[in-house]
This record gives structure tokens, C-alpha cells and sequence, in this order.
């Protein structure tokens, strides 16, 4: 389903719900801090982004290169390489199937 002009939803990732997050860290199994992104917000200030984009939304989640590497650091679902770990990979793939199976 392509949604021209999808909503743009711009939080933090702690405001995000677990599937979401899940999904953003089988999308960037290495991290995030390659990945991110700048854009002018309404206010006209520079705010840096990782971009994430399902069916029906993008979504902009403020961090800076600090704060992405931080969270991959602190999050017990990656290795000290700073990767995704295998047993997490499984878990968050068994749930999207999970979900693809509700739909």
C-alpha cells in the first residue's frame, strides 16, 4: 500500500510502543548513527533524525550521533559491536510475523 504524502510523525524513540521499536532495530541492526538524517522543523530549527517508514507513516526520531550511539550502547538487544543481537533478531521477526498473521 503506497500512501502518497504519508503522515510525518516526529518523537523520540522512548515515546515509541515496543513494535515500533522493534521494527526500527531490524531495520538498523548495526545502529543507528550512520543513519541519520537533518531537516529544518517548524520552529526553522536543524534537528538530526533517524528516518522510519512503515505502510502508513514516516517517522523522524530525534537523536543526535551522541544519543544514537548511547541507546545502541545502553540496549541489552546488541552486542558490544554495537549489532543487533541474534537472539533478539528472532524474537522481533517471529513478532512481525505474528503480526502479518493479524492482518
Amino acid at each position: 500500500m503506497n500512501i502518497p504524502n504519508k503522515p510525518r510523525v516526529v518523537t523520540a524513540f522512548e515515546k515509541l510502543d515496543d513494535t515500533i521499536q522493534h521494527q526500527i532495530k531490524l531495520e538498523y541492526s548495526e545502529g543507528f548513527s550512520q543513519h541519520l538524517i537533518s531537516f529544518v522543523n517548524k520552529d526553522g530549527e536543524k534537528v538530526s533524525a533517524l528516518r522510519f517508514e512503515t505502510e502508513e507513516k514516516i517517522y523522524l526520531i530525534k537523536m543526535s550521533i551522541i544519543m544514537a550511539e548511547q541507546l545502541i550502547e545502553d540496549d541489552e538487544d546488541y552486542d558490544d559491536d554495537g549489532n543487533l543481537t541474534d537472539d533478539a533478531r528472532e524474537e522481533y521477526e517471529d513478532e512481525d510475523v505474528d503480526l502479518d498473521l493479524e492482518d
